[in-house]
């Protein structure tokens, strides 16, 4: 079976010019398909300001009305999307920009109203993988922004590492598959104050272990839970690891 990388990259990263261009250097040296999904928020919550759209935030989560729809939009499906493919290009990769509706790739439903109303936030129903394969077969490199659609119509504002381990387990079953979440750090940190303290394993059991002592918080505890599901649905392997160290036996791997 073909070997795949499916890449998310945190908006942290890909909105630093400097370490933008060190992982594109990382990910031009990966060999074989591979995919790359982006994150971007910082961004959206600057443009938003800047036309008097307030950002709310609700444990990590944006809360997306109409108006804030339109920013994500504008900034994930466009100006950092666009901006990645134009980067990639000029170095001789093939990649093609796309959203969840782009050839209805990534269906989604609007999240249901619990405690919390997010608007239009998606939270993906089916991937199709017979399309992205079919891509990869033509050695085109998707390229995803975190938008997805609910075939109604509508856009919808769905978190990037949602998108990058639904895109994962979709395709394992035509691929050997690794999941590689990259971010400013070289990994898990055992202390945050510390960039070498890196946590090289991280099991079901250690996971709660750390979780309960404090050293895994806040946005890395939805990470870990995506990655232990996608290793459980056919994923080979998951990897958390700093965006220029792509490819190289480093970071933090995930496994149950």
């Amino acid at each position: 079976m073909q070997k795949l990388n499916v890449i998310k990259v945190g908006g942290g990263v890909v909105e630093n010019p400097e370490a933008l261009g060190c992982l594109v250097d990382a990910f031009v040296s990966v060999n074989g398909p591979k995919v790359l999904v982006h994150g971007g928020g910082r961004t959206a919550t600057e443009i938003a300001g800047k036309l008097g759209i307030e950002s709310r935030m609700e444990g990590g989560r944006r809360i997306t009305d109409g108006q804030m729809l339109k920013v994500v939009t504008m900034v994930y499906g466009g100006l950092i999307n666009k901006g990645i493919v134009a980067r990639l290009q000029s170095r001789g990769v093939n990649a093609l920009g796309l959203t969840g509706a782009d050839l209805n790739c990534i269906l989604s439903v609007k999240r249901a109203v619990k405690e919390i109303d997010y608007g239009f936030v998606g939270d993906v129903k089916e991937v199709d993988s017979a399309i992205l394969s079919d891509l990869i077969a033509r050695n085109v490199v998707p390229v995803m922004a975190p938008l997805t659609h609910d075939g109604k119509g509508n856009m919808l504002n769905t978190n990037a590492d949602t998108i990058a381990s639904e895109v994962a387990k979709a395709l394992a079953n035509d691929f050997e598959t690794t999941l590689t979440f990259c971010f400013e750090k070289k990994g898990v940190l055992s202390n945050p104050q510390d960039d070498d303290s890196v946590i090289g394993e991280i099991t079901p059991s250690s996971y709660e272990s750390l979780k309960a002592d404090g050293i895994i918080s806040g946005g890395m505890i939805p990470k870990l839970e995506n990655a232990f599901q996608s290793l459980k649905a056919g994923v080979r392997s998951v990897v958390i690891t700093e965006a220029g160290e792509l490819g190289k036996d480093t970071g933090t791997i995930v496994h149950l």
